[in-house]
C-alpha cells in the first residue's frame, strides 16, 4: 500500500520535479492554490486555516514546499505566506495525526556565510585560485540568514523542533540549494555551481526523507548535489536519511 503524502506547493518547480519523478511509488495529493492534473488537488490560502485544513485528512506525511519563495520579498508577505503559513501547517499536521513533515529550508539560513566568511568567501567572490581544498563544511547548527526570506525558513526549523518535543511529530528540515528550472549548472557562477541541486538528486532527497526511519525524529541537513565546490555538509544527509547525490555542478 502507498504511502499517503500532502505536497503543499506541488505545482511549483520542486513539487513538480518531485510528482512527476515519484509519482508511482506515492500517493500523492496536491495543496496549492491551483490545481495539479492528475492528482486530487485541494485549492487553498495556508495563512487562510479553514480552507487549508481539509487538505491535512488521512495523510500520513505532508512535504510541506509552499512558501513566498523569493528571498528578496516584503517582510508582509514573508509573514503571511510563510511564517503564519508554516505554523498553519503543522497546527493542521498535529490536528489530522500525520507522522512525518519534510520541510522546505533554504541555504539562505546560513547565506550570509559566503559573504562574510574567508575561505567561502572566495567561491561567493570567485576568486577560486584562493580556495584551499578541502574546505571545512558548514553544519546544519550554523544561522546566518541574508533576509527575511532567510529568517523566515530558520524559523520553520524551529517550530519543526518544537513540534518533535511537543507533540512527537517527526520534522525533517532540508536547506535546499539551487534548484534551477532547466537543470544545467553550466550558466552559474561558482557559487551557484557549489549549491546546484539536481532533479535527480532533489527526488532523492524527499525520497530519503519520507522513507527515513522514525528514530531520526527531528533533522536538519543540507540538499545540494556532490559538487566539487561544495561548502555545506552532506555527509550528515547521508548518514541520517540515506541521501547520497550522483550529480555534481564541477568547477
Amino acid at each position: 500500500k502507498k504511502q499517503k503524502v500532502l505536497i503543499t506547493g506541488m505545482a511549483g518547480r520542486i513539487g513538480t520535479v518531485v510528482h512527476t519523478r515519484l509519482a508511482d511509488k506515492y500517493d500523492f495529493t496536491s495543496l496549492d492554490k491551483v490545481s495539479v492534473d492528475n492528482f486530487p488537488s485541494h485549492i487553498g490560502d495556508l495563512a487562510d486555516f479553514e480552507t487549508m485544513r481539509p487538505a491535512f485528512n488521512g495523510q500520513e506525511i505532508v512535504i510541506h514546499l509552499a512558501a513566498e519563495p523569493s528571498a528578496a520579498a516584503p517582510w508582509e508577505l514573508i509573514l503571511r505566506n510563510n511564517i503564519i503559513g508554516t505554523y498553519n501547517v503543522m497546527k493542521a499536521s498535529r490536528e489530522s495525526g500525520v507522522k512525518r513533515v519534510v520541510f522546505a529550508s533554504t541555504n539562505h539560513v546560513v547565506g550570509y556565510i559566503p559573504m562574510k566568511e574567508e575561505p567561502y568567501k572566495s567561491i561567493y567572490e570567485d576568486r577560486l585560485t584562493d580556495f584551499l581544498m578541502p574546505i571545512p563544511m558548514v553544519t546544519s547548527e550554523r544561522h546566518r540568514p541574508d533576509g527575511y526570506y532567510a529568517i523566515s525558513k530558520s524559523f520553520g526549523e524551529q517550530i519543526g523542533s518544537y513540534y518533535y518535543d511537543e507533540y512527537d511529530i517527526s520534522f525533517i528540515a532540508l536547506r535546499i540549494g539551487g534548484l534551477d528550472k532547466t537543470n544545467t549548472p553550466m550558466s552559474m557562477g561558482p557559487l551557484g555551481r557549489s549549491l546546484y541541486l539536481s532533479h535527480q538528486d532533489a527526488a532523492h532527497l524527499i525520497d530519503c526523507s519520507i522513507q527515513a526511519p522514525p528514530s531520526v525524529g527531528f533533522a536538519i541537513v543540507y540538499g545540494i548535489s556532490n559538487n566539487q565546490l561544495k561548502f555545506h555538509d552532506i555527509d550528515t544527509a547521508g548518514n541520517l536519511i540515506g541521501y547520497h547525490p550522483q550529480d555534481n555542478a564541477g568547477i
